[in-house]
């Protein structure tokens, strides 16, 4: 690789490994201020599995409800919007032809929240419809995407996921929280989706 491929890769990791993940635990704090109910369902399983000690190995494959939470965040407020492709050949969707070197571009959000999909409930927050796995939650088997899919996924979801786990779990052993009434819920799509005004809750240590 060039010296300039090797930058151009760097700041791929950057964006696509600490924005994007960052992003995630932001909408995680929304939804479990949002969720009281869930947030001591989550404590509750945390504690019971981790006690006090940071969660590692057998322990953090035993956390089903803060999974189930974390999936269905990545549904609703999944950082990534959209992933494009371009073809390598010509080749055909149905009974659509589309030519080589065409941009193809997949909407994330806009699937992750189709009714035809998910259900009449869509646009709720129910971490319930992942409680059998990812393959099940829809209509679907393919229809949940915050990595991609296929041999093109994102490299970094298993570390991903492990990174959101780690921090979402002490955070729930060391504190209550709550959202502030300052705060404004307006998501914005600006390549990828943020709290317009930044997200301001409160932190009670327990």
């Amino acid at each position: 690789m060039s010296m300039d491929e090797i930058i151009d890769e760097c700041k791929t990791f950057y964006l696509a490994g600490h924005e994007t993940t960052s992003l995630l635990l932001t909408w995680i704090m929304f939804l479990l201020s949002t969720y009281p109910e869930w947030q001591e369902k989550l404590r509750e399983e945390v504690l019971r599995e981790c006690g006090k000690e940071i969660p590692v190995g057998d322990a953090l494959n035993k956390l089903k409800l803060v999974n189930m939470f974390i999936l269905e965040t990545l549904r609703l407020y999944g950082p990534v919007t959209l992933i494009q492709r371009k073809a390598s050949s010509d080749l055909e969707l149905g009974s659509i032809r589309v030519p080589k070197d065409t941009i193809l571009t997949t909407p994330i959000k806009t699937i992750h929240r189709d009714k035809e999909i998910w259900g009449e409930d869509a646009d709720e927050f129910k971490p319930q419809r992942f409680e059998n796995g990812v393959t099940r939650a829809s209509k679907h088997p393919n229809a949940f995407l915050p990595f991609s899919s296929g041999p093109r996924a994102c490299i970094g979801q298993n570390f991903t996921m492990i990174e959101a786990k780690v921090v979402f779990a002490m955070i729930l052993q060391r504190f209550s929280i709550s959202l502030s009434p300052k705060y404004v819920h307006a998501p914005t799509d600006v390549f990828t989706i943020r709290p317009r005004y930044g997200l301001q809750v409160v932190l009670k240590s327990l």
